[in-house]
This record gives C-alpha cells, sequence and structure tokens, in this order.
C-alpha cells in the first residue's frame, strides 16, 4: 500500500509540476480499450465481475498512454466498488466526437459525494470498506490527466443503482494505415543481437525465449563478472549478486567495445 501511495503521489507531482508534455497519435480506440480489457482480466475474475466490451473501429488523437492510465484507473474502481456485478464498457458519439462510457451496477455514491470523488484521498465510507484497498487517489489523478489531454470526465450515479463514467472530447481521425504504414515492432526486432545477463535461471529462459520469438539472436550470461560481447543491445537485471551489478556490467561492455 506504501508502494502504491507513493507512485500516485509521484504521479500527481509529475501532473501538476507540468513534467508531462503528452503528444497526441492516431489511437485504435477499440483495440485500446480492448488491452484494458485484458489486463484486469484476472483481477474482474477474483472480484466477480463480468467485463463487458462493445467493440468499436474508431481512430481518436489522443496520448494513448494516459488515456488507457485513466480507463484503468475507472475500471479498477468499478472492481473495488462494483464486485460481483457485470461492468459495460462502450464508445458512443458525443457532441462532435466520441466518449468513452463504463457503467457498473454497483452500489453507487451519494448526491452529496459526487463533487467531492476527485479531490485527493476523499473515499465515500460504506461498511466493511476497510476489506477494500485503495487510497483515494485514482479519480484525482483521472481528473489531472483530463486536464492535461483536453478530456473531460463526468460521473453520474444513484444510490443502489450504479455509476456511469464518461470520459468525453475524443476526436475522430482517419485510420493510421490510411496515413501511413508503421512498421511492425517485431520487424524491427529481426536479427538484432541480443546480450542479455540475468542471475535468475527461470527469467533469463523465458526472456531469452520471448526475444527469440520476436526474430532476436540472444546469447545469455548468468553472471555479469568479464561478459564480452558484439551485440546490438544489453538487456541486463540491475542486481546480479555482490561482484558487480548490471549498470557496471553494461559499462564494462561499452569500454570494451568503444561505443554506447
Amino acid at each position: 500500500t506504501v508502494s502504491q501511495l507513493f507512485r500516485s503521489i509521484l504521479d500527481i507531482y509529475t501532473l501538476d509540476h507540468g513534467k508531462l508534455t503528452p503528444q497526441a497519435e492516431p489511437v485504435h480506440l477499440g483495440a485500446l480499450l480492448q488491452d484494458v480489457v485484458k489486463q484486469n482480466t484476472e483481477a474482474a475474475r477474483w472480484a466477480g465481475v463480468e467485463l463487458r466490451l462493445r467493440p468499436c473501429r474508431h481512430w481518436v488523437n489522443v496520448n494513448a498512454g494516459l488515456l488507457a492510465t485513466m480507463v484503468q484507473n475507472l475500471v479498477s474502481n468499478t472492481l473495488k466498488y462494483a464486485s460481483g456485478q457485470p461492468v459495460l464498457i462502450g464508445v458512443r458519439p458525443k457532441g462532435s466526437g466520441l466518449a468513452i462510457v463504463i457503467y457498473d451496477k454497483g452500489r453507487g455514491i451519494a448526491a452529496e459525494h459526487l463533487p467531492e470523488v476527485f479531490k485527493e484521498f476523499y473515499r465515500v465510507r460504506h461498511v466493511r470498506d476497510k476489506d477494500v484497498e485503495g487510497l483515494g487517489l485514482g479519480l484525482s489523478i483521472v481528473k489531472r490527466i483530463s486536464h492535461l489531454i483536453n478530456l473531460d470526465i463526468q460521473l453520474d450515479s444513484r444510490l443502489g443503482k450504479g455509476t456511469r463514467a464518461m470520459i468525453q472530447g475524443l476526436e475522430t481521425v482517419a485510420p493510421r494505415a490510411m496515413m501511413d504504414r508503421p512498421v511492425s515492432p517485431h520487424s524491427r526486432l529481426q536479427g538484432l543481437r541480443v546480450c542479455l545477463v540475468e542471475d535468475d535461471a527461470n527469467v533469463l529462459m523465458a526472456t531469452s525465449a520471448l526475444l527469440e520469438k520476436w526474430g532476436c539472436e540472444v546469447e545469455t550470461h548468468s553472471d555479469g563478472v568479464g561478459v564480452t560481447s558484439d551485440c546490438d543491445i544489453i538487456i541486463a537485471d540491475f542486481d546480479l549478486g555482490t561482484k558487480v551489478s548490471g549498470s557496471e556490467c553494461i559499462a564494462a561492455i561499452r569500454e570494451q567495445r568503444g561505443w554506447e
């Protein structure tokens, strides 16, 4: 919980002090939402929540990472406070653009609390809430991100009926495939020579298998001492035991090669 608190406060600090300059790009909205649902499948199963996603073929101009964070925080709330109920995620026209809408059938929020829920550490207290993990920072981060990327977030709720969260102001654009033909990330990795340094045998094997699946040529090392390589890229665990750290291993290979 302390770790989660520090991460959330760091996010808020970053958003409040202009440390983040978001770049918008064409994003397939349906694929972004599908990724969020996939990431929450196991958590939803534990909460007894059925996540239902309506298919969407629209493309929008937005910073994908920040929008995904907004949706993730809203979905996390539904898993905490609408457990055992279905949750519907969809996209609908709103004004001249699109809105992402998340409906749940949870306990709902009383009208007097709605203006307060976007404030830091504000939580609506219910019986047995001590069993619900949460810091009261998720919606505050959502609100800050909405300002940063020029979107609007709205919550409508009725006690005992559920809650509707809406992210609106998404601008539609032409599909990226029609604008330019992106290079597959995996094709960029084809033939890439990777020096992989990892002292955990299982992690070493799994990471190596994944990189080879992507087309990389992988040389593996379970110790960072005396590693030499003519690789294109180094991936090293930082903690490699008592003799040498991952950063020292990387520095030694760079010195041996004469370039970074």
